[in-house]
């Protein structure tokens, strides 16, 4: 005998849906003893609704509903409604490619089981919403789960926006909810916090703190920016891209020197930015800029691998410590016609000398030197760099101490300066964030 278990499913669904078993009216009796049941509310995490169900969904959910038919047989009133979620950015994302004609979106949306019909009508966020809903639902029954859709809701419902709404203003009235600042991975497009799971691409990025040091110039700071502050007492020279365009521009109450990418990235942290002057970097190279922590000048030079993009745009030199930097000092020295050019005496790169100022365990006295010229590096846009950076600064991390040269944090390890030198550094307002 073959047993067709899809047509047994599929006859009792029929019966469920027929009966409203899963339907849940407060009050109710339980049928063996006639006193009032106890009532027993079960939810499921919202599914996101810019596709249909996977296995996930129900094997997780799976849970919830052996959960609450147990405790139905225990005489229990269960309500197990559902829900949607459809606020944040994957939906309206979807939708503002189709608009645009992207024809891999287009694809992805074919192969995952929307008719080509249907796809021009995603231009609208709502209509995916809707369509999807209508997907989940199909296969939450299918599936089997004992839910009462007379409950359903997204989370886009007006109903639903109140209840949050409420349920912050109580929580604020309560103490338990405050309004300030953290740093969060933003999108310029859409203005708005963007999730993990939110972006088409940079899955598991997260935000990263860089610290700007100010190096005086005419009147203005160069903000150079790092992830490592304790390395200022190393620096020879700065670095700016010579084809790159540069701002003069106010910021809060002083003229800061920075990228013109910068520019919107400072503004979305809450800082004031007027742009006055825009310039090419090449304007910048040859000049001497003043390192405010030490006091000595440093000549800014000009460097291919800064990209503008990332943070302020201007780097400091650190060549004892970082292979980029020192693969760049040694460009600049074997060919005189890239200073030539921005009217750079040769003499000026080649009176550069490393300072070191970390001690490390196995490392040498200048180790960025040491590892850049045993690998052969010749060119700052060597990919090896990139592999050799790790390695030093991953050591100097762990294992580094600073050295005499570095003052008052002399002795000190490089995994727990950093938290000290910059609020030092930013209470004596040589350095922002």
């Amino acid at each position: 005998m073959v047993i067709d278990w899809k047509l047994i499913e599929e006859k009792w669904q029929k019966r469920w849906a027929e009966s409203k078993i899963f339907e849940a009216d407060p009050p109710t009796k339980d049928k063996r003893t006639g006193k009032k049941a106890k009532g027993l509310l079960i939810t499921f995490p919202y599914p996101y609704l810019n596709g249909r169900l996977h296995l996930g969904h129900a094997f997780t959910c799976l849970k919830a509903d052996i959960y609450a038919r147990v405790k139905r047989m225990q005489g229990f009133n269960v309500l197990f409604p559902f829900a949607f979620h459809a606020t944040g950015e994957p939906i309206v994302g979807v939708a503002e490619r189709i608009r645009k004609g992207d024809k891999d979106q287009v694809r992805i949306l074919v192969k995952g089981g929307v008719p080509e019909e249907e796809v021009e009508k995603f231009k609208d966020p709502r209509y995916i919403v809707e369509y999807y809903r209508y997907e989940v639902i199909e296969d939450v029954t299918r599936i089997g789960f004992s839910v009462d859709w007379r409950r359903q809701f997204t989370t886009i419902d007006p109903c639903y926006n109140r209840f949050i709404e409420w349920q912050y203003l109580r929580l604020k009235d309560l103490g338990y909810v405050t309004l300030g600042t953290h740093p969060v991975i933003w999108c310029p497009s859409c203005e708005s916090p963007t999730g993990d799971h939110d972006r088409l691409v940079g899955e598991g990025v997260s935000y990263v703190e860089f610290i700007l040091l100010k190096f005086e110039l005419d009147g203005a700071f160069l903000m150079a920016a790092t992830l490592r502050p304790e390395t200022v007492f190393g620096v020879t020279n700065m670095w700016v891209n010579p084809d790159a365009t540069y701002v003069r521009a106010r910021c809060n109450n002083e003229f800061w020197i920075v990228s013109e990418a910068a520019v919107p990235k400072l503004r979305a942290q809450g800082k004031y930015v007027e742009v006055l002057e825009t310039f090419k970097g090449s304007s910048l190279v040859g000049r001497l800029s003043k390192n405010v922590v030490l006091g000595d000048s440093v000549p800014i030079l000009p460097a291919s691998f800064v990209d503008p993009n990332n943070a302020s745009g201007v780097v400091m030199s650190v060549p004892s410590h970082a292979p980029y930097d020192w693969a760049a000092i040694k460009e600049l020295r074997s060919d005189p016609s890239l200073l030539e050019k921005y009217g750079v005496p040769i003499d000026v790169i080649k009176k550069l000398k490393p300072i070191s100022l970390i001690r490390t365990e196995g490392l040498g006295e200048h180790p960025a030197v040491e590892a850049v010229d045993s690998a052969g590096v010749m060119s700052q846009l060597d990919p090896r760099l990139e592999e050799l950076t790790k390695e030093i600064y991953r050591k100097e991390f762990h294992k580094g101490v600073l050295k005499e040269n570095t003052g008052k944090y002399s002795g000190m390890p490089v995994r727990e300066v950093k938290r000290m030198l910059v609020g030092d550094l930013m209470a004596e307002r040589k350095a922002d964030v």
